[in-house]
């Protein structure tokens, strides 16, 4: 009894030595982990990723912000084009160079840029009614369609094509105005216009004019630019721009029983991107044709623009008149086809 007492009494020490080894072992593991924490965090904030992306991202663009509005250029561009003007309603530039006022003339409203886009056809159209040279100033200025014809080019036209329908001197017509020339030499090309593109067209909102024959090309190149020369005219009074539509139809005399209002119908449906008033000579009596030196007064003037009424309006004080004296432009105001008020109107002046 006494060995075995003895006996149990050290197995029962050694497993209370034992216990106070695992307690003491058990006091150690707690400090581990605070020894190991940064180890653990990746794991532990893993799902924190996200959050902490987008402020990175954020941050940038706050700096950005900041940097964007202490900067000292970027208040005024932001200023600049916020209170950029839109280009005049006309553009009027007198010089001695017709094909520098022309240039400026199309600058002021903005650039060629505002009116053709690379790939695009453009058709021109000039009043080339007669076999005259330029002097006589019954046709346009050869300088100014062939400006124009290489500010086409140079924004990039597929084609630029000039063309009337002379009538008088058909054959001899492009050649003598000079024009054929002028084409050519800034990379246009000038076709005579064939009685098979003629094309019996709707006029929807036309009064006296429900329906005319019209010049195909007129209707379906990408831009039109309307280029007439100012003058005189026995019927018209004036021929301007929307007079020199006529060129884009056929059988034209019907239109001299009511000009004023068919022209005002014709400019309805055809509707120039761009008018190009030639005054850099006018012809001041014995219009539309001419032939004597003494009716021409150099003006050395180009009026551009959009809008053909106001166009029209202009040009006719180039002759001592105003647009209500001239029957298209009163009807063309009526109609809503632009204004001939010219009080309302901006207009960019520039003398080179």
């Amino acid at each position: 009894m006494v060995l075995l007492a003895r006996r149990t009494f050290l197995v029962r020490a050694a497993q209370t030595a034992l216990g106070a080894v695992g307690l003491l072992a058990g006091c150690s593991g707690p400090a581990a982990p605070t020894a190991t924490p940064p180890a653990s965090p990746p794991v532990a904030n893993a799902p924190k990723a996200p959050t902490r992306a987008p402020e990175a991202t954020a941050t940038p663009a706050a700096t950005r912000a900041a940097s964007a509005a202490s900067a000292p250029t970027a208040a005024p561009q932001a200023s600049a084009t916020a209170t950029a003007s839109p280009p005049p309603d006309l553009a009027v530039v007198r010089g001695a160079s017709p094909a520098a006022i022309t240039r400026a003339a199309v600058e002021v409203l903005g650039g060629i840029g505002r009116f053709v886009r690379p790939g695009q056809r453009v058709l021109v159209k000039p009043n080339i009614c007669i076999a005259q040279p330029p002097e006589y100033a019954a046709t346009t200025n050869p300088e100014v369609v062939g400006t124009l014809v290489s500010l086409c080019r140079e924004a990039g036209a597929a084609r630029v094509l000039v063309l009337d329908g002379p009538f008088a001197g058909i054959n001899s017509a492009y050649k003598t105005s000079g024009i054929e020339a002028a084409v050519k030499a800034a990379g246009g090309e000038m076709e005579m216009m064939s009685r098979l593109k003629y094309r019996q067209t709707p006029i929807p909102k036309g009064k006296d004019l429900k329906s005319w024959p019209v010049y195909e090309d007129a209707l379906t190149y990408d831009v039109l630019i309307n280029v007439p020369i100012a003058k005189t005219h026995d019927v018209a009074t004036l021929t301007l721009g929307m007079k020199n539509l006529m060129g884009l139809v056929d059988n034209r005399g019907a239109f001299h029983s009511n000009i004023g209002q068919c022209l005002a119908d014709l400019s309805s449906l055809i509707k120039p991107t761009l008018i190009v008033v030639d005054a850099v000579r006018i012809l001041t009596r014995n219009g539309p044709t001419g032939g004597n030196l003494a009716d021409v007064k150099a003006t050395n003037t180009v009026i551009a623009g959009t809008d053909p009424v106001a166009a029209d309006a202009y040009g006719a004080t180039l002759f001592g008149k105003k647009g209500d004296d001239l029957a298209y432009v009163q009807a063309g105001a009526a109609m809503g086809l632009g204004s001939k008020d010219l009080t309302q109107l901006r207009i960019g002046e520039r003398q080179l």
